[in-house]
C-alpha cells in the first residue's frame, strides 16, 4: 500500500478511539476524528458522523483511503449500518479497514460478527479485525462498572469465577495503528488480551489496594444481570451480554495471547499498572 493518505476514526471521542486518533496524529498522519458532536481531537480534522445518518457519511469519507470502524454501540445488528457504509467507502476509494469487534464474537458470530464476516470476503482490499478481551477501562473510566464503582464500592457480574485476560485500551490502540498504518495490513483477525487471566474477585482486589478503599464485586444470576441490563439497554442486546457473562463463568475468556507484543514489540500492561496510572491520574 502506498504511503498513508487520511484516516477517518469513526468513534473518535470513545475508549478506543481517541486514543487511535490521538496517536495517529502524534505520528504525523492526516487524522478526520468522526463523532457524533464533532467534538474536537488535538492534531485531527474533527467531522460530525452518525451511523444512522447518511447523510453525514459522504462528508467522513472524503479523501479518506482507510477507516478505523468502531460499531454503533448497543445496536444487536450493526450489519444493517455497517455494510451498507463500508460499500460506500470501497467506492469512495477507501482501501484498508480495521474493524474493532470482540474476542468474544468471531467471524460470523452475533453483531459484530457479520461485519468481520464481510471483510475477510473481500469488502475492502486491506483489512485487520480487533477481538480485544474486556477492557481494563471498564473499571476506570466512564464504564458502568466504573461509575457503579464510584458511586457504592461494588460492581456487578454474571462471569463468577471465570477470568478474564483484561486488556488496555493504549494497548488496543497501538496494534490499531500498526494495522491501520504498516506497509502490509494484517488481513486476519486479532485476538488482544493483556498478560494475564484475572476473575473480578482480583479485579476488586486490585482497586482495593490501588484506592485505598474497599470494592467488592457483587455476584448476579444472568437471569438476574440480563433483566438490570434490560432497563437500559434493547432487551436482545442486554440477553447477548448476559450470555457472554454466562460464557465467562464457563472458562471462555481465561486465556492471554502474545498479539500485543508481537505487533507492538513490547509487553502489554497489566491491570495494576494501568489502575494505578488511571487511578491516580484521576486523583
Amino acid at each position: 500500500m502506498t504511503a498513508p493518505g487520511t484516516t477517518l476514526v469513526i468513534g473518535a471521542t470513545g475508549t478506543t478511539g481517541s486514543r487511535t486518533a490521538a496517536r495517529l496524529a502524534a505520528a504525523g498522519h492526516r487524522v478526520r476524528a468522526a463523532s457524533r458532536r464533532a467534538a474536537p481531537v488535538p492534531g485531527a480534522e474533527a467531522v460530525r458522523f452518525d451511523w444512522y445518518d447518511e447523510t453525514t457519511h459522504a462528508a467522513a469519507l472524503e479523501d479518506a483511503d482507510r477507516l478505523y470502524l468502531v460499531p454503533p454501540v448497543g445496536d444487536p445488528d450493526p450489519a444493517a449500518v455497517m455494510l451498507p457504509f463500508l460499500e460506500r467507502a470501497r467506492a469512495a476509494g477507501v482501501r484498508r479497514a480495521v474493524l474493532l469487534s470482540s474476542s468474544a464474537v468471531p467471524e460470523g458470530g452475533p453483531a459484530v460478527g457479520a461485519v468481520h464476516a464481510a471483510l475477510r470476503r473481500g469488502m475492502v482490499e486491506e483489512w485487520a479485525v480487533l477481538r480485544p478481551s474486556w477492557f481494563m477501562q471498564n473499571f476506570t473510566g466512564s464504564h458502568p462498572h466504573a461509575d457503579s464503582i464510584r458511586e457504592s464500592g461494588t460492581f456487578m457480574t454474571a462471569a463468577g469465577d471465570g477470568r478474564i485476560g483484561f486488556v488496555d485500551a493504549d494497548d488496543i490502540a497501538a496494534v490499531a495503528v500498526h494495522a491501520l498504518t504498516d506497509a502490509h495490513a494484517p488481513c486476519t483477525d486479532l485476538v488482544l488480551t493483556g498478560p494475564e487471566a484475572l476473575s473480578h474477585d482480583d479485579i476488586a482486589a486490585v482497586l482495593t489496594r490501588v484506592a485505598g478503599r474497599p470494592v467488592r464485586h457483587r455476584r448476579l444470576t444472568p437471569a438476574q444481570l440480563r433483566d438490570r441490563l434490560t432497563a437500559a439497554l434493547p432487551e436482545e442486546f442486554a440477553a447477548l451480554l448476559a450470555d457472554m457473562d454466562r460464557a465467562i463463568a464457563d472458562g471462555a475468556e481465561d486465556r492471554t495471547t502474545d498479539t500485543v507484543h508481537r505487533v507492538t514489540g513490547r509487553p502489554p500492561h497489566s491491570f495494576p499498572a494501568v489502575a494505578e496510572r488511571e487511578l491516580r491520574r484521576a486523583d
